[in-house]
């Protein structure tokens, strides 16, 4: 059974149809799916996911985009989610350049204040980061991130930050970026990345893979992104789709604690 090791199951988007999507992805060999934290609304909702749906667990946490909401006692609140036995990680946390929601500063101050509670929490981190890597790398190298370990996730950088990532001790998480026409160099870095570095997510319901571009992503489209990796590592090393299924669903065990 594949394990989605990212979706945001709470948004609104799904709300017409939650339980059919839950169907879907088992029956699409999708056993298991992390569903996100973005602030502190998202988290309690994904914890309510995770304690609705056996197949379900949740992360904690606060996107780059709305660090500037943080406010007096969501630091506590989230040290009682962490609580729940299906809380397995704390993100997506990180910095985000692009747009600025929150101002780099903040981003900055904020992500350092989260690395530190996720250390405190024993719970690795689920990165964002976009046209910010240096700084990125920079807070979890001083923030020693790597005893708690974690994951850059839908990775879309270039081989350096992908090094940078690796000897940081994290995994890197490919999303249905790796079908787009375009993705050439994302295709080669997944190709070259360590088997037991490597994991699958959909992001969901954002970036839908092909062939299904243009529709909402769900956990089951996982599968095409576990055999775009298949392909890749087929041409290098004769991987079969069962073996990606395998390593990264062994590859999230082990980093989410998941029996």
């Amino acid at each position: 059974m594949l394990i989605d090791t990212h979706v945001h199951l709470d948004d609104p988007r799904f709300d017409a149809d939650r339980d059919a999507t839950v169907a879907r992805a088992r029956e699409a060999g999708v056993g298991t799916f992390v569903t996100i934290g973005c602030d502190l609304a998202t988290s309690r909702a994904a914890v309510g996911l995770a304690g609705h749906y056996e197949s379900v667990y949740a992360s904690i946490g606060v996107h780059p985009h709305e660090v500037k909401h943080i406010d007096d006692g969501w630091y506590d609140e989230f040290r009682r989610l962490a609580a729940h036995p299906k809380v397995v990680a704390y993100g997506e946390i990180g910095l985000d350049y692009h747009y600025n929601h929150s101002s780099p500063q903040q981003q900055r101050d904020r992500f350092r204040e989260q690395v530190r509670l996720a250390r405190e929490l024993r719970l690795p981190v689920i990165i964002h980061t976009r046209e910010a890597q240096e700084d990125t790398v920079k807070i979890l190298q001083e923030e020693r991130a790597s005893e708690i370990g974690g994951v850059f996730h839908c990775f879309s950088g270039d081989a350096w930050l992908a090094k940078d990532a690796l000897e940081l001790g994290f995994y890197l998480s490919f999303s249905g970026i790796l079908t787009f026409n375009n993705a050439s160099m994302l295709r080669d870095i997944a190709k070259q990345t360590p088997l037991d570095r490597l994991l699958i997510e959909t992001d969901c319901p954002y970036l839908t893979p092909v062939p299904h571009r243009g529709k909402r992503n769900e956990p089951a489209y996982v599968s095409l992104v576990a055999r775009q990796l298949a392909a890749l590592h087929a041409e290098q090393a004769g991987l079969t789709l069962e073996d990606i299924e395998r390593v990264t669903t062994d590859n999230a065990k082990r980093l989410f604690k998941i029996a």
